[in-house]
């Protein structure tokens, strides 16, 4: 229900004359208006600031605003300095009518604006700023699919080679040419952690060539839901290979869930067994480099891979492959040629070259706009602007 506008009598709390009153024209035009896109909670109130209200030499000091609910009494519920007109009332409910109005006020005396009409928040349940980022998922998703129904045909999709898993079976061959361990390292979180599930994806292509070529494994994990999982994947690569006769569980051992308890311990193996191969996959911190110089120190091909930027330089420093950020989740797709792990990956790829495409156009648009700013570059500017920013 809409109430019309209505005259606001003076506030009971009157400011406290001096000798000269000083005058001021009330704030007009006060309305009130629903905030879009929310959810149903919020209102925003514009007004036309009092005539008095001047940069130089101005009257007013300040606007305070009320809130009648239901028609009730109005109350403050904000200051704002000289030169407001907007006021964003927020943590509303959606049953209620709200009504404002705005009350500009000088030294010594106040004038208020009329009454808005009633109005009450409203949800909206579909955000149309977000129409053209809908149009770019729909976009990705079409690929995704296309890209599985392809692979499951049988057409071979192009994936750019990825260096620190082409060397996976080299690293793997050398340790058994040499007759030593392959130490596994998935990082120091817990199976929460997708860098953890990428680890023990890229472990059970590990396991595999491992039992076929029967390599000794050594794994050490600090997270004892890590142990059972890890035990589980190379249990199932020892099956598939036929073996499984030579799996055992002394393979994944739990350490301890103190990170540098740990990383000595990781490190007395190094020293103590000098493993041939050493791979660091997972969520890594502070030990990462005492872990990647320590295995650098024993002559070991390192392949690692993080997902954290911070800790990333130090594994291209020590080690001889580094999965850089995402590498380490595609891992999993490119070592097992699965049709929907392979089509999100192309359809993922997709996305990046639409982003690609937008950057590139948008800085190609940016320059020619500074040199000689024309009307329809400047159009087409703001709009690939307005697609890709998120607002409400």
């Amino acid at each position: 229900m809409v109430v019309p506008a209505r005259a606001v009598p003076e506030p009971a709390d009157s400011l406290k004359a001096d000798s000269v009153e000083i005058i001021i024209a009330p704030p007009t035009s006060p309305v009130v208006s629903d905030f879009k896109y929310d959810d149903g909670n919020s209102l925003i109130l514009t007004w036309v600031p009092s005539i008095d209200d001047l940069p130089v030499g101005g009257k007013v000091l300040s606007y305070h605003i009320f809130r009648s609910d239901n028609g009730g009494e109005a109350k403050k519920i904000a200051e704002l300095i000289p030169g407001a007109n907007y006021y964003k009332d927020e943590d509303l409910y959606s049953d209620t009518n709200y009504a404002y109005h705005v009350v500009a006020l000088s030294s010594n005396s106040r004038a208020a604006s009329f009454q808005t009409a009633s109005i009450r928040p409203q949800r909206e349940w579909v955000n149309l700023n977000l129409k053209y980022l809908f149009f770019i998922a729909l976009i990705i998703a079409a690929s995704v699919i296309y890209f599985i129904e392809t692979a499951k045909r049988g057409k071979k999709l192009f994936v750019r080679k990825i260096a620190g898993l082409e060397a996976v079976d080299e690293a793997i061959g050398r340790a058994t040419e040499m007759g030593r361990t392959i130490l596994f390292i998935p990082g120091i979180h817990d199976m929460d952690d997708v860098q953890t599930l990428a680890a023990i994806t890229i472990l059970g292509r590990v396991s595999r060539v491992v039992a076929d070529y029967d390599t000794k494994i050594r794994m050490p994990v600090a997270r004892s839901l890590v142990m059972t999982a890890a035990r589980e994947t190379i249990k199932a690569s020892y099956m598939s290979a036929g073996r499984p006769d030579a799996y055992n569980d002394d393979m994944v051992n739990y350490v301890t869930d103190e990170q540098f308890g740990y990383v000595a311990a990781v490190d007395g193996i190094m020293v103590r067994e000098k493993p041939a191969t050493i791979f660091l996959l997972g969520a890594f911190f502070a030990e990462s480099l005492i872990l990647a110089e320590t295995g650098n120190s024993v002559g070991a091909i390192q392949i690692a891979g993080t997902a954290r930027p911070a800790q990333l330089p130090f594994f291209i420093a020590a080690c001889d492959f580094t999965l850089i950020g995402e590498e380490l989740f595609a891992a999993s797709a490119y070592l097992s040629g699965e049709p929907k792990q392979l089509g999100s990956l192309k359809g993922q790829d997709v996305g990046k070259g639409i982003a690609m495409l937008a950057i590139l156009l948008g800085v190609l648009l940016s320059t020619i706009a500074a040199v000689g700013d024309t009307e329809t570059i400047t159009d087409i500017l703001n709009f690939i602007t307005r697609v890709f920013t998120v607002t409400n």
